[in-house]
């Protein structure tokens, strides 16, 4: 059939014949533009649906604002309705969306390990508490509670994701966590750290054949630097030569953890440290060479330190534990320093400030008592 402008941009029509009535009437058609792709929809009719130009321009300005569904999109969403929203189905409909998730590839090796070959085909309203003991029961035979814990929660975030999203119907019952006890606080005693730093500064290591090899010197100064300011690897890793305020004497870190970006002391000794390092012309980066976890491990076991030692986390662990021991410095300046989102993770160095601050009181009662001690001796002396 023939188009007809009318005094509306992308409004046109077409004559049919009239529905309910003799002889003909216009059906109307708006065309427009969204997402890069051209749509043709029909507005109405003239008698049938009561259509005008006029009204059938407002309906073009909805649709290219999305107040309105175009045809397309009205059968997506009554597909999305119809289909079975399996526990499969909301995952990948949860990564589509998430793609840039931190930790999406080991959720992806969660599900397709764990969840997937049990639960893959049910909808979440199929579920029941047993299908979630289940998969706890088979996990604890062969894995650790950190990591049946990981599952239960990918598993309790997809179905969260379908209640948000209202895609279908839920389980009527919460997915209970494990409980897991994996803080692991690790430190230096006095020996261990002597030994280290003995290490970092030499740089070399002597086997039992009296053969001399150099040890990394980027992962020595990394080490260090951990030591210094408590950082991360990561943020170590990432650490650029513009993210360090000389002037002001400030360190900025960029995306600590998935927080905002934070500022952090730059320390005397960690400034010297970065004074005396050389800049390549081929990298930004400050520490450019630490990517490889056998040159940490090296200059762990050159300190004869434990094995289960991590050698960066375990020296940010060091920074805290040090400043917690000294009994001069709080728990929230602590946390400021670490970039620790809540009091929680940096509550595990409170024992070690406990400790200093008792040990501080006793040694008040022991000078109380070498005063009393004393007065009483001079009134033995006297009345001899």
């Amino acid at each position: 059939m023939k188009r007809h402008k009318t005094e509306y941009p992308g409004v046109f029509y077409r004559e049919a014949v009239r529905i309910g009535g003799k002889g003909k009437e216009k059906v109307f058609y708006v065309v427009f533009k969204k997402n890069g792709k051209v749509y043709e929809e029909k507005a109405g009719r003239q008698y049938a649906d009561d259509m005008t130009a006029a009204r059938a321009a407002r309906i073009r300005g909805q649709l290219i604002e999305g107040k309105r569904q175009t045809r397309p999109e009205k059968r997506e969403a009554e597909r999305f309705i119809t289909e079975k929203w399996t526990i499969k189905k909301l995952w990948d409909e949860y990564k589509k969306n998430h793609t840039n998730l931190k930790g999406l590839v080991q959720d992806e090796c969660r599900f397709r390990l764990h969840i997937d070959p049990s639960l893959g085909n049910k909808e979440p309203s199929e579920l029941v508490p047993l299908d979630v003991d289940r998969i706890r029961i088979k996990l604890l035979k062969t894995q650790k509670p950190a990591t049946v814990r990981n599952v239960l929660e990918l598993l309790r975030r997809i179905i969260s994701y379908a209640t948000k999203k209202q895609l279908c119907n839920t389980p009527g019952f919460r997915i209970e966590m494990p409980t897991v006890n994996n803080i692991k606080t690790e430190d230096l005693n006095h020996e261990q750290m002597e030994n280290l730093l003995r290490v970092l500064r030499e740089g070399t290591v002597t086997d039992q054949n009296g053969k001399v090899t150099a040890l990394n010197r980027d992962a020595r100064e990394a080490m260090l630097m951990a030591l210094y300011t408590g950082m991360r690897a990561g943020e170590i890793s990432k650490l650029q030569w513009d993210d360090i305020d000389f002037r002001r004497g400030f360190i900025s870190i960029k995306d600590p953890k998935g927080g905002p970006d934070q500022t952090i002391p730059l320390s005397d000794s960690a400034r010297e440290l970065l004074a005396n390092r050389p800049r390549s012309t081929e990298s930004r980066l400050v520490f450019s060479g630490i990517n490889n976890a056998k040159a940490f491990r090296a200059i762990r076991d050159a300190a004869g330190l434990p094995k289960d030692f991590r050698p960066m986390h375990g020296l940010r662990h060091a920074f805290a534990s040090n400043l917690a021991s000294s009994g001069q410095v709080d728990l929230y300046t602590i946390q400021r320093l670490l970039t620790h989102k809540s009091p929680a993770m940096t509550q595990r160095y409170a024992h070690l400030r406990d400790e200093t601050l008792r040990s501080a009181s006793n040694l008040a009662g022991s000078i109380i008592d070498q005063v009393v001690n004393a007065e009483n001796r001079e009134k033995e002396t006297t009345s001899a």
